[in-house]
């Protein structure tokens, strides 16, 4: 799928944390499959870059998924200058590694609401006018702790595990109404993202980088490219996904098999 096609020729896509890693990765992958793109994220600078990237022409534009008014006028400045969305992809997140016992209430607090909040805060404001035109495609960026619990994680898999049970009732709930709701649930991807965990995992184990590396690479001995991630974006955005509905899709080489 990494070919130039034209399957998402007028549609509009709105992709949250657009600006770096898995994505970055998704608004060029969209934008290359012929949907024009809004790239959301908090640095100017980084969904600028973006935007010149994405081929066919693309609009940068911050978004803080944390706070209620950016979402919406997110949203309203997507509608107003480009139409739609008809895609939304809420990929921002964040991630930290510590001891349970170690965890503070702000740390908790500001996973929550950029992992789950935010996405739940997009999806509300964008939704209305997918429901009014009768289609559209919301896909939300999970993980595999969305799916399983990890030690030193219990923020991001408290947060992650949200995401995926709203993705499943919004499916049930609107599941007449062509719009489609899934959930996109990576491995350790080869991102920014992932860098720090590794740097985390070596300050807090002592371990070489290189270690820290392999310890988290999936059964296939790597990490997952976000291109890869990317691809199955672009497919669910499509007409050729309309069927796939409330899915919980895991894409790490084979870790969880379940």
């Amino acid at each position: 799928m990494h070919g130039q096609t034209t399957e998402l020729a007028g549609r509009v896509a709105l992709v949250s944390g657009g600006g770096r890693g898995i994505g970055r990765a998704i608004a060029l992958a969209l934008a290359r499959h012929g949907a024009t793109v809004a790239v959301a994220a908090r640095t100017s600078s980084e969904v600028r870059a973006v935007a010149a990237e994405c081929e066919g022409g693309a609009m940068g534009m911050v978004l803080d998924v944390r706070e209620e008014s950016s979402c919406e006028e997110a949203v309203a400045r997507c509608h107003r200058e480009l139409g739609g969305p008809h895609v939304l992809v809420a990929a921002a997140g964040v991630s930290s590694s510590e001891k349970f016992t170690d965890l503070t209430l702000d740390r908790w607090r500001e996973t929550m609401a950029i992992d789950l909040d935010g996405t739940f805060l997009l999806i509300r404001s964008a939704l209305p006018s997918m429901l009014e035109a009768g289609w559209g495609r919301v896909v939300s960026i999970g993980s595999t702790a969305s799916r399983a619990g990890a030690p030193y994680v219990a923020a991001y898999t408290a947060a992650k595990h949200g995401v995926l049970g709203l993705t499943r009732s919004l499916a049930a709930e609107y599941a007449k109404s062509g719009v489609t709701f899934n959930c996109v649930c990576p491995g350790f991807a080869d991102t920014p993202m992932t860098e720090q965990t590794i740097r985390n995992i070596v300050t807090s184990t002592g371990r070489v980088a290189g270690d820290a590396r392999r310890a988290i690479m999936g059964p296939q001995g790597r990490l997952i490219e976000p291109a890869e991630i990317a691809d199955l974006c672009v497919f669910l955005a499509s007409d050729r996904g309309r069927s796939i509905n409330g899915q919980a899709i895991t894409i790490d080489g084979g870790g969880l098999l379940a």
